[in-house]
């Protein structure tokens, strides 16, 4: 298969199969003389391989028993069974806990169903859990129930397989979701969507489990006692969707449309990490979808870029040091070859045992003369924005210069408090009556005013 289409498998583990015995209360399975006992309100759907002969048997309100050809179950008659000396009451333990986005419950598979070989490649944790471009498998002749809760609107998924049958086609997968057994199969307020179709990029697709990367932290801390392990490394990592920080590096490549990340993976594998001297040390690569800001806004859409995790497994001080070296490896390689590779930048960081934690490197350094000059863009931009709409009138601004001494001039003298005496009258050099307001006027004052362009001698006959 092309590379851009190539389909990555993950089977579902646990099952409720009758003959399972971490199924059972008591991990055995029910033998003849023992009353089997399924809780009345536990929607179950329970697969029998084999004949089973019991003493009593309480079935449940809402369930199923799958019988596989010649399974069934008859009543004990009384007879000495050599694997059951003593009877008792088995109860089938509840599987409504187990959660679709449980990392610990997947495993990659090949296509004909076998556990995926162990090599230098792993997954970060929310790619562990089924991706919207991945196959699901659900054992043949397996019963099982999974909780699908989900912050996600819908759950897709390239196809899903249950009982041997591959459900690929959205039709044929709405056929098995009105059927009896769905309903017993999955609960829960997620939906699951089969679209039939793979990765339509060579150089890969996004996961699409980020909004469920709290419930997939939860599950798996869950499951390995509610915390992560103690780092060897000062100041560890914290890969994109990774539950925990990692003593290693991580290598962040902005790629072009010539990238193929399938073959970019086959090549790191057989020129860099088979090498004896990196024996231990594993890989995760994938494209993920990096949060960016401005101006201390979340952008609501980040471009894609390709992660590269890599972690060893050496302890103490020496815990990532050969991940290290890989990781510079990978950046002069890339350094080389990036243009022919599809790859425009790299950047680089690493936290080791050692007490040089948290070294970045960015290459090429034309990205870093390029983010200054964009800096300095916004930075006149904004200025300009100022200064537009203070030119407008639609913004004022304080006085920016401090004043200088030989700016001062001396103020004005404050004008004296008002005084209750009155006011000089320039014209008629007169004060007015009651300029003392605190004294009433008498009511015989009479009051004469000198006008000087009258003279009262010329009227005098």
């Amino acid at each position: 298969l092309p590379a851009a289409t190539a389909a990555v498998y993950k089977q579902w583990i646990p099952n409720t199969n009758f003959e399972t015995a971490s199924n059972w209360d008591k991990g055995r399975v029910p033998c003849a003389s023992d009353v089997v006992h399924f809780e009345k309100d536990k929607v179950v759907s329970v697969f029998v391989r084999s004949p089973h002969m019991l003493t009593d048997m309480y079935l449940p309100l809402d369930g199923e028993l799958v019988l596989a050809a010649g399974a069934g179950f008859t009543a004990f008659d009384g007879s000495w069974d050599p694997g059951c000396d003593s009877g008792g009451t088995l109860r089938f333990t509840d599987a409504e806990h187990r959660e679709w986005f449980d990392p610990t419950l997947w495993q990659d598979v090949l296509p004909s169903g076998e556990p995926k070989p162990s090599g230098p490649i792993f997954s970060v944790d929310e790619e562990r859990v089924p991706c919207r471009y991945d196959d699901v498998v659900f054992q043949p002749e397996t019963s099982f129930r999974v909780n699908i809760d989900s912050s996600q609107p819908v759950i897709h998924l390239r196809s899903i397989s249950v009982m041997g049958q591959e459900l690929n086609t959205p039709a044929s997968w709405a056929g098995y979701l009105g059927g009896p057994s769905a309903p017993l199969q999955f609960h829960g307020n997620g939906t699951l969507q089969v679209t039939g179709t793979g990765c339509p990029d060579k150089s890969g697709c996004v996961c699409g489990n980020a909004l469920d990367g709290p419930r997939i932290c939860a599950a798996l801390l869950r499951a390995s006692g509610r915390q992560c392990p103690e780092p060897a490394c000062q100041s560890p990592l914290q890969p994109l969707g990774h539950c925990c920080g990692v003593c290693g590096a991580t290598i962040n490549l902005d790629f072009t449309p010539d990238f193929d990340l399938q073959k970019y993976q086959d090549r790191l594998v057989q020129e860099l990490l088979s090498q004896p001297k990196y024996a231990g040390v594993q890989m995760a690569i994938s494209k993920v979808h990096k949060a960016q800001t401005f101006l201390g806004i979340l952008s609501r859409s980040s471009p894609p870029l390709i992660q590269i995790v890599l972690i060893d497994d050496r302890a103490g001080v020496q815990a990532g040091t050969a991940a290290e070296q890989l990781a510079a490896d990978i950046v002069e390689n890339a350094a080389q070859h990036g243009e022919a590779l599809g790859i425009s930048s790299v950047k680089m960081e690493v936290a080791t045992g050692s007490t040089a934690s948290g070294q970045v490197g960015s290459h090429p350094v034309s990205r870093i003369t390029a983010g200054t000059v964009m800096g300095l863009l916004f930075s006149l931009l904004f200025l300009g924005g100022i200064l537009f709409l203070y030119r407008r009138g639609k913004m004022r601004l304080p006085a920016l210069r401090p004043p200088w001494p030989w700016d001062r001039v001396e103020e004005p003298a404050s004008p004296a408090p008002a005084s209750d005496q009155g006011f000089d009258n320039p014209v008629f050099n007169v004060e007015p009556p009651g300029a003392d307001l605190g004294e009433e006027t008498p009511k015989d004052l009479q009051v004469f005013y000198l006008n000087p362009l009258y003279d009262a001698s010329e009227t005098e006959t």
